[in-house]
């Protein structure tokens, strides 16, 4: 159960930047808070190098259930669409996508799911917001918040169109240096996943093989496009 609440969730959350099902607006564009220019003009300019690192440490909330549950590890990407997580804590878990292909690798299942990523998120290619940010402005209404804190400013994102998984995503966001230090969603059922991003590092090389995945001999393959 831990580990189908932590990937179910995790999955949601950073994938979010693919397209959304349905044509309806989730909302009126004219009811959005005018974000600065100058933040996103400053997020987009600090992940402009062609990738980054970092630690994540995620929690995840089934509110019907009154399940919450931890995780914890490294992510790497890479742009356009590549992403690699390696989860730590509570299981040992390697999610990774090369933008096109998707793996999930579970070792104490001995099973690997394997997918196109376009197919599986939908009708984008394969990676979260966080390995393309200009998509944000493209698929989602944005909002600039009351600061939560002193120093970190906080930016609402409202899918463009319905989305049954995903009715809001939370960015907050470091002034100083507009490192996305955490990111919170929310789905129609009020469920929450947090996670929170530490250690960033920015790269100018990384190399593409670590985004590909050979599956051990003897693991179970589960196609997810079937």
């Amino acid at each position: 159960m831990r580990s189908n609440l932590v990937t179910g969730l995790m999955i949601t959350v950073f994938f979010v930047g693919i397209a959304f099902a349905g044509d309806s607006p989730s909302h009126d564009p004219a009811e959005i808070n005018p974000v600065d220019p100058a933040i996103f003009n400053g997020i987009e300019k600090r992940y402009a190098a062609i990738g980054f690192s970092a630690r994540f440490h995620q929690l995840s909330t089934l509110k019907a259930m009154g399940l919450t549950d931890t995780a914890s590890g490294t992510i790497l990407v890479k742009r356009p669409g590549m992403m690699r997580w390696t989860y730590e804590i509570p299981e040992k878990q390697v999610i990774v996508s090369d933008g096109q292909h998707l793996w999930i690798y579970r070792p104490q299942d001995n099973q690997v799911m394997r997918g196109k990523a376009p197919a599986f998120f939908g009708n984008g290619r394969g990676a979260g917001f966080l390995s393309d940010l200009t998509s944000l402005r493209k698929q989602f209404g944005i909002s600039q918040e009351k600061d939560t804190t002193a120093g970190n400013y906080h930016l609402k994102l409202s899918p463009l169109k319905k989305d049954l998984d995903i009715t809001s995503v939370h960015l907050i966001i470091t002034k100083e240096t507009f490192n996305i230090t955490e990111i919170i969603t929310y789905n129609m059922y009020d469920d929450e996943t947090r996670i929170k991003l530490s250690d960033i590092r920015f790269k100018d090389k990384i190399d593409n093989t670590q985004f590909k995945f050979d599956i051990p001999d003897g693991v179970d393959v589960v196609e997810l496009d079937q």
